[in-house]
């Protein structure tokens, strides 16, 4: 095999897998920036829903819970004011 077949096998390769190089590359620089710029914002914008929907369900918990104390309390107050009403009658 000659030199010069070698060197044109390899200019050849080279200059083929530019080509395929070019086709197959992702955008430019740009607008793959933008693009994860745009998925972070959605992400960002997902997590931010769903903690709110967190707090949301956190506070109703506690509400429901700080409900359920007071009444827990009140029954406790009326049995304890029953008791004294009936000891010392």
């Amino acid at each position: 095999m000659s030199t010069e077949k070698i060197i044109a096998g390899i200019a050849a390769g080279a200059i083929a897998g530019f080509i395929v190089g070019i086709l197959v590359a992702p955008d430019k620089g740009a607008n793959t920036r933008k693009k994860i710029m745009d998925t972070g914002a959605d992400l960002t914008e997902s997590l931010k829903d769903k903690f709110g929907e967190c707090v949301d369900a956190i506070s109703e918990k506690f509400s429901s819970a700080k409900e359920e104390a007071e009444d827990v309390l009140e029954k406790g107050k009326t049995r304890a004011r029953s008791a004294r009403a009936h000891a010392g009658a």
